[in-house]
């Protein structure tokens, strides 16, 4: 962790620290920002079902970290399990002053992140910063919904920050750009075999040495190999600028 807070000069770096029990969770917390993090980020464990037990893990949580500790509230219910209706992140955000971000995972969401900026707006919801995840698959149209940026994984990092940046003056240049990349991000998407999709595409890129995942990740094969070369020749001819290479 030392060694990733160093390397990124100064920008915020966010720890996951979600745990079964909140005593390993403090002492990630507390380690991470020995180290330099801006901040960690946590979710309500599968177990949490009702609203009543979620507000109630998320408050038990703030508190044994630490409520000095800056945390992001990750809503990612096709992962967890866990539903957290609107009206509930409202209530963990307002009862919860360290809670400062959301990482808005829902699928689809659009709707939910249009309530909660609008209850902002309304003065019924403290204002917090909220970033997308979900690799970007949505992050067009979650932009025009009122988040404020992506907080997630793709091969070309940068078109997530060129998206992002033009959907604030220039929405068609924004889509063009992402549409050129959507064949790839949906590839990239695939259930288990997405991760190592992305890492043959980084090292091929120069940013990564080595493509294998831990054991027993995946490996791709040659034929989706030969796919993945495919989708980088056609999203050369769209997005030249993109840093792909197909070789």
């Amino acid at each position: 962790m030392h060694e990733i807070v160093s390397a990124v000069a100064g920008k915020p770096v966010i720890v996951g620290i979600s745990a079964p029990g909140f005593a390993a969770m403090r002492s990630l917390a507390l380690k991470s920002m020995e180290f330099g993090a801006a901040g960690v980020m946590m979710t309500p464990p599968a177990a949490m079902r009702t609203d009543e037990q979620i507000t109630g893990w998320v408050r038990n949580a703030a508190r044994a970290i630490g409520e000095d500790i800056p945390f992001v509230l990750q809503d990612h219910p096709t992962a967890t399990g866990v539903v957290m209706a609107p009206r509930v992140i409202r209530q963990i955000i307002e009862e919860n002053p360290s809670c400062v971000m959301l990482k808005h995972e829902d699928w689809p969401g659009l709707d939910k992140l249009t309530t909660l900026r609008r209850w902002q707006q309304q003065g019924k919801m403290r204002s917090i910063s909220i970033l997308c995840g979900n690799g970007g698959m949505f992050l067009d149209f979650e932009m025009l919904r009122g988040a404020d940026g992506a907080m997630t994984g793709y091969a070309f990092p940068e078109m997530l920050r060129r998206v992002v940046d033009l959907s604030r003056h220039d929405v068609e240049a924004a889509s063009d750009i992402f549409d050129a990349h959507l064949p790839l991000l949906r590839y990239e998407q695939q259930a288990g075999v997405g991760l190592a999709v992305r890492k043959y595409i980084l090292k091929q890129r120069g940013a990564i040495a080595h493509e294998a995942l831990r054991t027993p990740g995946p490996h791709l094969n040659e034929e989706a190999r030969v796919e993945v070369k495919r989708l980088l020749r056609r999203l050369i001819l769209r997005d030249p600028d993109c840093g792909a290479t197909s070789s």
